[in-house]
């Protein structure tokens, strides 16, 4: 692997993922494709997530109620990816919760307006990620319940890229179908550096067997997750991929603070 073709495809990850700005050089000649620059999704993770991290480590480290500091990590972290992730479980909710058939669920997706299958999955969102991570902060040291943050931001993005390649576009003009789809390759890499690089921040502090109860859920939620959508859609949208992150940090966030 190239560290210059990597560091390339991670600037263009993170512009795809968040709001944060990255250098003009890494989009010369580019095409819009991101079929490539997928398997860099786990590291833009990581590196989306490292001022909520933060932000989470100083208000407990001050003493803050573990509750409000995860909801204010989780505002920043929503502030950064500009709703992207979020967005698209709402109209997932919407679409696949009302919609009467594949086309009828499509439409509704495609509308901007949020219905109440929506707005409920935004508030379980925020609020079942927010006691996740404030009981996760009271049975772990600040800095160890911090690292959380980027470690399942690292393998929701894995997930992602997995949804991705195992479906095929819904629709052939949506914005998934525009940035191309990941190879095999592409996919495997994501897997694999998520695995690693998220078991390098949680073993060390929280120990094997949360570790392995967070990967298990993110994987086991994404499989099911992808399964419906290909029996209601039988394909992947922009809506789907954002909705198999939040399923999949949900998941993982649960996971963890069980089992600490």
């Amino acid at each position: 692997m190239h560290i210059g073709n990597y560091a390339t495809d991670l600037a263009r990850s993170v512009a795809f993922l968040s709001r944060i700005p990255m250098p003009s050089f890494a989009f010369s000649g580019f095409d819009g494709k991101l079929d490539r620059a997928s398997r860099a999704f786990p590291t833009a993770g990581i590196f989306i997530a490292l001022l909520p991290a933060l932000v989470f480590l100083l208000m407990i480290g001050l003493n803050a109620d573990r509750l409000m500091s995860a909801f204010c990590a989780l505002a920043v972290q929503a502030a950064l990816t500009g709703a992207l992730h979020e967005d698209g479980l709402a109209d997932c909710a919407d679409g696949l919760g009302g919609g009467r058939d594949r086309d009828h669920a499509l439409s509704i997706m495609k509308d901007s307006r949020i219905g109440t299958y929506g707005a409920i999955s935004l508030i379980l969102s925020f609020a079942l990620r927010a006691a996740a991570l404030a009981a996760i902060a009271r049975a772990a040291p600040p800095l160890a319940a911090a690292d959380v943050i980027p470690a399942i931001a690292c393998i929701s993005r894995a997930a992602i890229v997995w949804h991705w390649h195992r479906l095929p576009p819904a629709k052939p003009d949506g914005v998934a179908a525009a940035a191309g789809q990941p190879a095999e390759g592409a996919m495997q890499m994501a897997l694999v550096s998520g695995c690693l690089l998220s078991a390098l921040m949680l073993w060390p502090s929280l120990g094997l067997l949360p570790l392995v109860c967070a990967l298990l859920a993110c994987g086991f939620s994404a499989m099911a997750f992808t399964r419906m959508v290909r029996q209601k859609l039988a394909g992947h949208t922009g809506d789907t991929l954002g909705a198999t992150q939040q399923i999949s940090e949900i998941a993982a966030l649960f996971a963890l603070a069980m089992a600490l």
